[in-house]
């Protein structure tokens, strides 16, 4: 079997499998417990590296101090981003970091730290990083705590020494709730407390987790955030610009081996009859006939490239319209599916790249699948377009490069779309682009 399968959109990307509750509550209660030391350890020593180093930035022994507190909090932010995507359930960006050019002088290296923004977020994160930390710790240590005492409190009240007449002062939980203070009646109520804690420790431990997670998640990973969608935009450009490109070179070729070549011949046609008029006017109107013919099957030629660099019907009327127009077209059998609201217009580039995956999806059916029948199914369903196309041909289709269809897949990258292709020898082919659909 030959199966291309394209990434996910991007809302999916990063995600991590989910885990069940127990092992979830395992994972958010480390992260918590392990936090409040590391924010300890973080925030003495980026304080102090930060007050010293500016203490004595006056003789230049401050700087190379800086330097080092900034590396420091970035060591800690790097264990802290490493930490976050268990917590999260997804996988987190790693923000870059600004490096000296080649050739720097080594003053130049020894001060970039100083001027690079994500240094300083690091050094923020190990400033606030506490004041995040010990309340989650507080919460998760007193639920963690209030809820093993409780539900072990059968196996360890009968040693406490309660009371008595050396002690009036003290008393326990039942009397203050105006019970009687029996071994009976202490074990029920701690056992109840420690049941409603164990049942709410899951989630007071998860939003303890979280909110610990989040200012993590805010000053160490946003700028990466940034950057992979600016790559990820760059990425899409690119891909328009080589899609164009290969629309191009393709219409250049078509062009110069078709209705080029018959114009040229035309105009050989016309020349010919010019001199055969007086001499064989039967011949000359039989050339004139042939030219005509060739007019005609140019004209076919030239309507055929306009339909694929850019319908009409599918400006004026929409995809629904343009896609029963392909089908109407195409030599291969078509069953047409859309499910799309009456008159619903999506964005122009989004249509254009429907309608050419359909397009070229039919013709290469057509071409080289030999099937006998094509399914063309199309619904917007969450926000996405989903475009299927299927055949009963041979199969073998790849999404490889230099290959058509790795054409059609830039060109829905290009719209943030993706392009799978699942395509065994012997069939069937199946074609499935995923497109935004706002």
């Amino acid at each position: 079997m030959i199966t291309d399968t394209a990434v996910l959109p991007a809302g999916d990307l990063g995600r991590l499998p989910r885990r069940g509750w127990l092992r979830q509550l395992g994972v958010d209660t480390g992260y918590v417990l392990l936090g409040f030391p590391l924010s300890l350890l973080a925030f003495v020593l980026v304080v102090t590296g930060l007050a010293v180093g500016v203490g004595l930035v006056v003789i230049w022994v401050g700087v190379p101090l800086l330097v080092g507190t900034l590396y420091t909090a970035r060591g800690f932010a790097s264990l802290e981003r490493s930490r976050l995507p268990a917590v999260l359930r997804r996988a987190v960006p790693t923000p870059g970091y600004r490096i000296a050019a080649p050739g720097a002088s080594a003053l130049r290296r020894l001060v970039t730290p100083l001027r690079d923004a994500q240094c300083w977020l690091d050094v923020l994160h190990a400033l606030l990083h506490m004041t995040v930390a010990v309340p989650a710790f507080v919460v998760a240590v007193v639920w963690w705590s209030i809820s093993l005492a409780g539900l072990s409190s059968v196996a360890w009240d009968w040693a406490i020494p309660y009371g008595g007449a050396e002690e009036p002062e003290n008393h326990t939980l039942p009397e203050v709730l105006g019970m009687a203070d029996t071994g009976t009646n202490r074990v029920l109520l701690y056992t109840a407390i420690g049941v409603l804690f164990a049942l709410t420790l899951p989630a007071v431990v998860r939003g303890a987790a979280l909110a610990q997670a989040q200012l993590g998640r805010g000053l160490l990973t946003w700028r990466g955030e940034a950057q992979a969608e600016i790559g990820r935009l760059a990425e899409g450009r690119d891909a328009a610009v080589a899609a164009e490109a290969v629309a191009l070179r393709r219409l250049e070729r078509d062009i110069h081996d078709g209705p080029q070549q018959r114009l040229v011949r035309l105009s050989m046609d016309l020349h010919r009859a010019e001199r055969m008029l007086e001499r064989d006017p039967a011949g000359a109107r039989t050339t004139l006939r042939e030219a005509a013919e060739q007019t005609r099957e140019t004209l076919e030629e030239l309507r055929a490239l306009s339909r694929g660099i850019a319908p009409p019907v599918l400006a004026d009327r929409g995809l629904a319209a343009a896609l029963v127009a392909v089908a109407a077209r195409s030599p291969v059998p078509v069953e047409l599916a859309v499910d799309l609201e009456p008159g619903q217009r999506l964005a122009p580039a989004v249509e254009n790249s429907a309608y050419f995956l359909v397009s070229e999806a039919l013709a290469n059916a057509a071409k080289h699948s030999e099937a006998t029948v094509a399914r063309v199914t199309v619904s917007c369903q969450a926000g996405r377009l989903r475009v299927e196309v299927e055949d009963d041909g041979r199969g073998g289709a790849v999404l490889a490069p230099g290959h058509g269809l790795a054409g059609l897949a830039d060109r829905l990258r290009a719209v943030d779309g993706v392009l799978a292709v699942d395509s065994p020898r012997g069939g069937p082919t199946r074609l499935i682009g995923d497109l935004p659909c706002p």
